[in-house]
């Protein structure tokens, strides 16, 4: 009994407490529920379409797990839903009714960039923050608004990443397909100008309507067919793309050589829209934005595809798309941001409505929460589904797109694009960081299946209609070692050609018209060929010509000066100086000349007559050497025509100029101001050798003017007839050489290009020069007249050798003025007569007339600075006295 009643009393005790403890927690709870703040927060998407019933599936789950794990919050999110009824007069309206009559702090939506740009200039005026994890338009943020927050990558990533792949396979030209409206129109100015940047070259845009039937699709597939380009990029609606790679299979343009990318719209939800469409797009690539596979967001998508399959049973196979997980993330950073503002101001300050207002627009308030709210959400940074969820400058903080190829199991991913690293093959998996960074090689993706089951890489065109490439030759040219055409006798049907190989110009007028390669010969301009004449046969007195007129009169002059001086200064007390008056002269001549050579006799005795002797000496020496070798270049070298040079006397005396027939030549001529008459056209080197052969008298020409490559030809032929000369006219006519040519914007051209350049490195243009030209050559002359030596090249010998001469002439007169001091001291006779005594002393100095041993005066005789030792002129045994 004891046992039974202490029973009794246990259980009473426990039931007791436990009814206790959830009074308590019921009350408490209670009491915490009726705290709770409630937060209006308005949603726009359309209702009818899947996306957005994905979407909002996404906020609601959000909200559900985001306050079962903050359930200490006091503020609550209350979602009023509005449907924009895929209109951008319906979204506007619904915001408009959110803001105005719901109050709401905070708007996610819309779905399209279209939709929100009114939006925004909404939320700008409410002050009203505006969350969009779909509108990824760049656009709609030149609104400047920083009430607008984008919860998704931005079309200029994504075109960044196209053209990523685009460089890394070097595919010089692509075709944009878009729908013809504002979804499809919003990523072709970013997608154009990246293509611009890397170089590829955008020929056409293809844009399809969004109501295009099959029929219209398939009319726009032939058409392009019909270009040389095969790499397209697809940006179109997953409904509408579908049915478009169902005719890109039908009419064969999903086989080897063809090239697809997709844009993340199409990758993200193609295969959710319509999974057979995977059938139609094998070897497809496609850009998406990356996100982790976690095991968080693997167990929400299975929590979400059972939830939506809940409210929407006829969607059975609906798949989660990134823009829903952005969504999710999207609303959590709003909850939490809700609660960090706080909620002392959640009210609107009502404007003053006047009587005379005509719009609801001035009739709204404006919200005292915003800026708290905004500054809120700028400061939010958490781990999402989507990886770091952050806002900078109102956009989110993420540029990871993964590659994908398609395949018969869906997508395959094959690499990453981040802006900082370009495209990669493998991530880092610690930290989501892309790993070695390869912006431009095909190295940073895994190995790609194209269409048509091929795993060579497409070239990206091919010719047009897949026919052979039809290149026109010059057929006029006969400069065979340049260009030979040959015909094919069944087949001479002249059509549209695509290139033209030959002897083609580079010249700017037809640069509109065309486009060139690199030149694969270079020009540099016109040049000219003249006849040659041999100076060594012709020229009797050629020796005089290494010289100017000039030096040789000067030359002469010096001679006579420079024997003179030394006459002076040596003839009273040098022997070789003496004798009867014609010896005198004759060996002061003779001095001066022979010691031009070294050859002379006689020795100097006077230290002035020495200093005169040794800088002459050296004058002599320079002009000997020069005139050598001015003088051995005119002998072994043959000269041009005298006519041959200068263009304007060309012109004045009516020569004739040959020009190859059908060149540009001809109008820079005419522009020079020749004449019509003068002008002889010539179509091959024969007919120039014939017409420069004939000469200007007998009625052929005296030059032939035409560019370089041809010249060397002719003289490759005939290089001991004719010379190239220089002329300053003709350096203004400057080409670039000769170009292959081919249609404007032919993507042909940058290829050719780089093959032309790597002909060159290597040396095989140099080779093939040398086999058209025959490694003969000819120098290219000037006007032998320019290479005379003129007075300014001695002019500062000259000016030397006078200086010293006329130098030593004082100083000699000053010695014999000073020996004969005592004539003009003397006190006892005229100051006249003085001078006319010391002219008498220096008369006898001068004269012709000459002593055998020694003067008559002392006074004559004593001459210490004159080389005279002693006092006296001794005698010596000839050879003996003096030095050379």
């Amino acid at each position: 009994m004891m046992m039974r009643s202490n029973s009794k009393s246990v259980f009473s005790f426990f039931f007791f407490f436990f009814f206790f403890m959830f009074f308590s927690f019921t009350r408490v709870q209670n009491i915490y529920t009726s705290s709770v703040i409630p937060v209006n927060v308005g949603v726009i998407f359309d209702f009818d379409d899947w996306v957005g019933k994905m979407w909002w599936s996404c906020i609601n789950m959000s909200l559900s797990d985001f306050y079962t794990t903050h359930s200490h919050y006091k503020t609550r999110l209350e979602l009023h839903p509005r449907d924009s009824m895929k209109d951008v007069l319906g979204a506007a309206a619904a915001a408009l009714d959110l803001i105005k009559n719901t109050q709401v702090q905070a708007i996610l939506g819309p779905t399209t960039s279209l939709q929100a740009n009114f939006i925004i200039e909404l939320g700008e005026k409410a002050r009203v923050p505006i969350i969009s994890s779909s509108a990824s338009s760049f656009s709609i943020t030149s609104v400047h608004s920083s009430y607008f927050f984008r919860a998704t990558q931005s079309d200029a990533n994504q075109a960044q990443a196209i053209s990523a792949i685009i460089q890394a396979f070097r595919w010089k030209e692509a075709v944009p397909i878009y729908v013809d409206n504002v979804f499809g129109e919003r990523l072709i100015p970013y997608l154009t100008n990246a293509l611009q940047a890397i170089g590829t070259r955008v020929s056409y845009w293809s844009a399809i309507s969004p109501l295009a039937s099959d029929e219209q699709i398939e009319e726009e597939l032939y058409k392009l067919m019909t270009m040389e380009v095969r790499v397209f990029i697809v940006h179109l609606f997953p409904s509408l793309g579908s049915r478009f790679f169902t005719k890109v299979k039908q009419v064969g343009m999903l086989t080897e050589g063809y090239v697809w990318i997709l844009s993340d719209g199409m990758v993200d939800l193609l295969s959710a829209s319509d999974p057979s469409a995977l059938d139609s797009m094998q070897g497809v690539l496609g850009v998406k934005p990356y996100v982790p596979n976690t095991i968080e967001r693997e167990n929400f998508r299975v929590q979400w595809k059972k939830n939506f399959y809940r409210d929407n049973p006829d969607m059975v196979d609906a798949e989660l798309s990134i823009n829903g997980l952005w969504a999710y993330d999207a609303m959590t950073a709003l909850a939490m941001a809700v609660e960090t503002a706080g909620t002392t101001s959640l009210s609107f300050q009502m404007a003053n409505v006047t009587s005379n207002s005509t719009t609801c627009l001035e009739s709204f308030g404006v919200s005292r929460h915003g800026p708290n709210l905004v500054q809120a959400l700028s400061s939010i940074s958490f781990r999402g589904l989507t990886g770091d969820f952050l806002f900078v400058n109102g956009q989110l903080q993420s540029s990871l797109f993964q590659v994908v190829n398609m395949n018969d199991e869906g997508a395959r991913g094959v690499g990453f694009w981040t802006a900082g690293k370009g495209l990669v093959r493998k991530l880092n998996s610690s930290n989501n960081t892309v790993g070695k960074e390869s912006p431009t090689s095909t190295s940073g993706l895994a190995p790609i299946i194209w269409p048509g089951d091929s795993t060579l890489i497409p070239k990206g065109m091919v010719m047009r209609n897949g026919r052979v490439l039809r290149v026109g030759v010059p057929v006029r040219n006969r400069f065979n070692q340049l260009v030979t055409v040959k015909k094919d006798p069944h087949t001479n049907i002249q059509t549209k050609i695509d290139a033209v190989v030959g002897d083609a110009s580079i010249l700017a007028s037809r640069s509109y018209y065309v486009d060139y390669t690199m030149p694969f010969l270079e020009s540099g301009g016109l040049s000219m060929i003249v006849p040659t004449q041999d100076h060594t046969n012709s020229k009797t007195w050629v020796f005089l010509k290494p010289l100017t007129w000039g030096v040789w009169i000067t030359s002469i002059c010096f001679f006579v000066f420079i024997g003179l001086v030394v006459w002076v200064l040596e003839h009273r007390i040098n022997d070789d100086f003496q004798g009867p008056p014609l010896r005198q002269i004759g060996t002061s001549i003779w001095f001066s000349f022979s010691t031009m050579v070294f050859a002379h006799r006689e020795k100097v005795i006077s230290n002035l007559a020495r200093i005169v002797v040794i800088t002459w000496c050296f004058v002599g020496l320079v002009l000997t050497q020069s005139y050598a070798a001015a003088l051995s270049s005119f002998l072994t070298v043959q000269q041009l025509n005298s006519n041959a040079y200068d263009l304007n006397e060309l012109i004045q005396k009516r020569q004739n100029v040959g020009y190859q027939s059908g060149s540009s030549v001809r109008g820079f001529l005419k522009s020079l101001g020749f004449y019509e008459s003068q002008l002889l056209p010539y179509s091959s080197a024969e007919e120039c050798d014939q017409l420069l052969s004939k000469g200007n008298e007998n009625g052929g020409i005296a030059v032939a003017i035409d560019e370089a490559p041809y010249l060397n030809i002719i003289l490759a032929e005939h290089c001991d007839k004719y010379t190239m000369a220089e002329s300053m006219d003709l350096q203004k006519y400057m080409t670039s050489g000769f170009g292959f040519v081919f249609s404007r914007g032919s993507s042909l051209v940058p290829d050719v290009s780089r093959a032309i350049l790597a002909l060159k490195e290597n040396g095989e243009i140099k080779k093939l020069e040398d086999e058209w030209f025959g490694n003969a050559s000819c120098s290219v002359r000037s006007d032998p007249v320019s290479n005379r030596l003129g007075l300014d090249s001695f002019k500062g010998l000259f000016l030397i050798a006078g200086m010293i001469s006329v130098l030593a002439l004082l100083t000699y007169m000053a010695m014999i003025a000073y020996e004969n001091r005592q004539v003009l001291i003397n006190p006892r006779i005229s100051m006249l007569s003085r001078i006319l005594d010391l002219l008498t002393i220096f008369q006898k100095y001068f004269s012709l007339a000459s002593r055998k041993r020694g003067f008559n005066s002392p006074a004559l005789t004593s001459a210490p600075g004159l080389g005279a030792p002693n006092h006296t002129v001794q005698e010596h045994p000839r050879g003996e006295q003096g030095v050379h």
